[in-house]
């Protein structure tokens, strides 16, 4: 048993043990650090290490079953630790901490910490600085304000005096719109920390935010943790709950980390995505746990104005050793996609009773620059997913959503508004007790998907299964235990790929050019 260091902060550190199990493995192993044992009975694929003192070596070794590896590792150094306490922050659940938190993050030097010990923290919108670290111990948490004029807002649009520039700050669902500053936000901040176990808590479901959530009143709702061009930021061990709308933004932003947190959202709540990744590059998901309302992660790259002002694509993007659970979709891609996606890494992953597993949604309307390409999705466990496998080129998003444009089948011209979809692999996935569909692809006449090589994946399909639809699109009927449906598809290629407990057709092959079927079985 082998494993490798992924982070390191200045009081805590995070490993990955080097294997292909997925999310968790079967032999329990205990972590001893220093010469003491620190855990037992230790299984998940990613664990963590907090209360370090900052600037020391520690070596931490796993034992199982007789077999050990070891690691030597250094705390990063820390200039000097604030207590916003010393600030005036009660952290008494009642009394408004946000003046004190504030001054503190604004006070701290450069690799210092500011420090949230425990005790609740009744706060609005703070506002990081660079070249610091946030730690909320455990029993720390920062509890979102109630009321919506306690957040101040953040303008989509700014214009230079001669009109030529233009400066974003405020975002919602892939256009540059004003809405309230997120109860963390980071705005051209660099080499940012935040770890510990405490938690952060919008406290979203004792105000108003879920009312009436597609009306923009003031602003448009806020998000937990908004990132808008920042880079070198991590998120270690907190725990987000309780969001406003989407839970965790990266905007336009470089080499980002999210290490084993945690996200947990009503099932009710509405655009409660866990996290939104929109226009970045350089990410790392590992070892998360993503429970939400919404999509659990979902990559983006915004609408069609910043799409082509910009012209800045998600890309060079790893989910490794994730749980994802309820979600309309485990890992979503699209549908504001107008700049691209590219180069996406998908695998150790379990996905527990989402509506869909892989999802990949776009529509005519999101341009030529909207091309989703190099898609992989391997050693993946989905249990209770719906449908495991959607490509849908006829979202029926935005107002103009339900318009002939989006919806009809009819082959239209290639134009500037006209996206593609190129490459989807996905190898070595096992898919249990699903219930609408295995497979749902649905291409464009006038640009169909490229490339889907599906191999070695297994689908079953549940007793007590339920009909549904595959896919957020206009005219299509609901369908239960369906097999693979594919249609307007370039090249689909299946290996080793069984489907049992389908009904009917194992496969509803139309308008792909090249499909090939090899060692495949029905049982």
């Amino acid at each position: 048993m082998n494993f490798r260091e992924i982070g390191v902060f200045v009081r805590s550190a995070v490993f990955e043990l080097i294997n292909t199990e997925i999310y968790s493995c079967k032999t329990p192993y205990r972590i001893v650090l220093n010469g003491q044992c620190v855990a037992e009975n230790q299984t998940k694929n990613v664990f963590s290490l907090f209360g370090l003192t900052p600037g020391r070596e520690y070596t931490v070794t796993i034992e199982s079953d007789g077999e050990s590896c070891t690691h030597s590792f250094r705390t990063k150094a820390e200039s000097f630790r604030l207590n916003v306490r010393d600030f005036g922050a009660t952290g008494d659940g009642v009394t408004p901490d946000t003046a004190a938190i504030q001054a503190a993050i604004l006070c701290c030097p450069k690799n210092g910490t500011v420090l949230i010990p425990p005790g609740i923290y009744y706060t609005a919108s703070l506002f990081l600085k660079s070249n610091i670290t946030l730690e909320l111990e455990e029993g720390a948490t920062l509890l979102g304000v109630t009321s919506r004029a306690d957040y101040p807002i953040l303008p989509g649009v700014t214009f230079s005096d001669d009109a030529k520039d233009e400066y974003y700050l405020g975002a919602w669902e892939g256009n540059p719109l004003s809405s309230y500053a997120s109860l963390l936000t980071g705005v051209d901040v660099e080499n940012v920390d935040i770890i510990g176990r405490g938690v952060i808590d919008a406290n979203a479901d004792s105000g108003d935010w879920w009312e009436n959530p597609k009306q923009k009143r003031g602003a448009w709702r806020p998000r937990m943790l908004f990132l808008n061009h920042c880079r070198g930021v991590r998120v270690h061990g907190v725990t987000f709950q309780n969001s406003y709308a989407w839970t965790i933004h990266p905007y336009y932003s470089k080499q980002i980390s999210f290490l084993d947190i945690r996200v947990y959202n009503d099932p009710d709540s509405p655009n409660t995505d866990g996290i939104d990744i929109e226009s970045c590059g350089g990410m790392n998901l590992i070892g998360a746990v993503v429970s939400v309302g919404d999509d659990c992660i979902a990559l983006k790259s915004s609408k069609m104005y910043l799409g082509k002002r910009l012209k800045t694509p998600s890309s060079d993007i790893i989910i490794r050793n994730c749980r994802l659970e309820r979600g309309h979709g485990a890992v979503v891609i699209g549908s504001e996609v107008s700049a691209g996606i590219y180069d996406i890494h998908v695998t150790q992953c379990s996905f527990e009773g989402t509506d869909r597993g892989i999802r990949i949604k776009t529509r005519r309307g999101r341009g030529d620059l909207s091309v989703v390409d190099r898609i992989s999705l391997e050693n993946v466990h989905m249990h209770r997913v719906l449908t495991p496998f959607v490509i849908n080129m006829f979202y029926h998003c935005d107002p103009d959503g339900h318009s002939e444009l989006v919806w009809s089948k009819e082959k239209k011209a290639v134009d500037e508004f006209t996206p593609k979809i190129g490459s989807m692999t996905c190898s070595n996935v096992v898919c249990e007790e699903c219930s609408v569909a295995g497979m749902f692809f649905y291409g464009l006449p006038e640009r169909p998907v490229e490339s889907i090589r599906l191999e070695n994946v297994s689908v079953s399909f549940a007793q007590d299964a339920q009909p549904g639809y595959p896919a957020m699109m206009d005219y299509i009927e609901p369908t239960c235990r369906k097999g693979l449906y594919a249609n307007n598809v370039q090249n689909l290629t299946l290996r080793n790929v069984r489907i049992t407990g389908a009904d009917g057709e194992k496969y509803t092959i139309e308008n792909v050019a090249n499909f090939s079927e090899e060692e495949s079985a029905d049982e």
